[in-house]
């Protein structure tokens, strides 16, 4: 069994599932169940799919998860960028997420090149 919690791109994953939450609390309440959910549920997945390998343990499986996580920030860059085309947040808040979400999304991708079978 592995400790996720020790890994860092779980805690900057979790830090920007907060951030996404708050974010998108500030969306019009029509978006409750559209944008705002989808948001929520791709940022959730990227935490969850890289714990969720920690009690399988194979690196296959590790990649397998890993490269869900890395789908699950992919979608939730594209959603912010579709936010920000909506005028839902400003240019400089798109950024600045979108940047803690390539480091993320790179974080994941040294996970995979590293922990391959």
């Amino acid at each position: 069994m592995h400790n996720f919690k020790e890994l860092s791109v779980w805690a900057k994953a979790r830090a920007l599932t907060k951030t996404i939450y708050i974010l998108s609390k500030k969306f019009p309440d029509y978006e409750k169940y559209g944008l705002a959910s989808q948001m929520q549920r791709s940022c959730v997945s990227i935490a969850s799919n890289i714990a969720e390998w920690s009690w399988r343990g194979s690196a296959k499986e590790f990649v397998q998860f890993l490269s869900i996580a890395r789908g699950s920030a992919f979608e939730l860059e594209t959603q912010i960028i579709l936010s920000y085309d909506i005028w839902y947040i400003p240019q400089t808040e798109m950024e600045s997420i979108t940047k803690d979400i390539n480091e993320i999304q790179k974080m994941i991708h040294w996970l995979m090149q590293h922990n391959k079978v």
